[in-house]
Formats: C-alpha cells, structure tokens, sequence
C-alpha cells in the first residue's frame, strides 16, 4: 500500500471498526487514547477496513494493558507469516494513564471497553479505550426515553421553522 506524500492527506483520523452497543451498555466515565502493538499482517487488515472491537475488552495484567478479543481477520495475501485473528494485543499507555486504569478497575469496580480504533494523523493505530461503569436495565430505558425525546423535539422545531 503506498502511503500518501504529505500530512494533508491524513488530516482526519479514519475510523476502523467501532463499538457503538458501548455507549449505550456502558456510563463513560473517561476516554484515553491509546496506541496498539500490532503485526504487519494486522495494519494491513485494519487498512483495508476489516476489524471488529464489539464483544472485546481491555484488562491490565502486571503493569501491562492488552486487548482482549478483538477480531481482525487473517490478511488476504498474507502468506505463513499471518497472525491470529483473535490473539491479545498489548495497548501503549504511559504509566500514569495504566495506574489509574487499574485503580478504577480494582477499586471502583469499572470496566475497560474500547470506543473505535482509528488511524491519526501520523498513520498510526490508535484505540479509544473508555474506562466505564456498566448501566443497569432501567438505566438504559432512561437513556431510550432521553434519545427518543431529543429526536421529537428536534422534529417539532423543524416542522415549526
């Protein structure tokens, strides 16, 4: 894949794949930024669009941050050298980012979800990892409600303008 001449080109960060369900299943609390440790194959999946983050998570084992099960399948002109679609894969935080994921994890009983990963502007693999409370189920008939009312409203003022 040939990369673009000039920064320009990659002015805006491109979506991959994204966990829209998370939002809606979860209470964010904080979002980071985080980069992945990704292999050859993996890049060039993600560069075709391939990926899924809906039913993964992110825990932190011994002072590390990894992805757990999140799907990017096999490259198709891979040769043996492909990776394992599902395999962990080590997220890049700074170790006062880490430190206060695994304090809202262990003390607060909060959850690591991740919210998309993207390419930024430099090209680089980026995940957006929101450290989260889940929501009770009258929680989320709130949320319908609240959704559903903004959507009328915003339908009331058009018909009105």
């Amino acid at each position: 894949m040939v990369r673009p001449q000039s920064a320009a080109e990659f002015d805006k960060k491109k979506v991959v794949a994204e966990n829209r369900r998370a939002r809606f299943d979860y209470a964010i609390e904080q979002v980071f930024e985080a980069g992945i440790a990704l292999q050859g194959t993996e890049v060039k999946s993600l560069r075709f669009g391939e990926g899924t983050i809906a039913e993964s998570y992110a825990e932190v084992n011994g002072g590390e941050v990894w992805l757990i099960n999140a799907n990017i399948p096999e490259f198709s002109h891979g040769n043996r050298f492909n990776h394992e679609p599902k395999r962990p894969r080590k997220l890049l935080l700074n170790w006062r980012e880490i430190n206060k994921l695994h304090a809202g994890v262990a003390r607060q009983g909060m959850t690591l979800v991740p919210l998309s990963v993207y390419f930024n502007s430099r090209g680089r693999a980026k995940v957006e990892l929101a450290l989260a409370k889940g929501k009770k189920a009258h929680d989320k008939r709130e949320s319908i409600k609240e959704r559903d009312w903004k959507r009328d409203k915003q339908r009331l003022l058009k018909d009105r303008g």
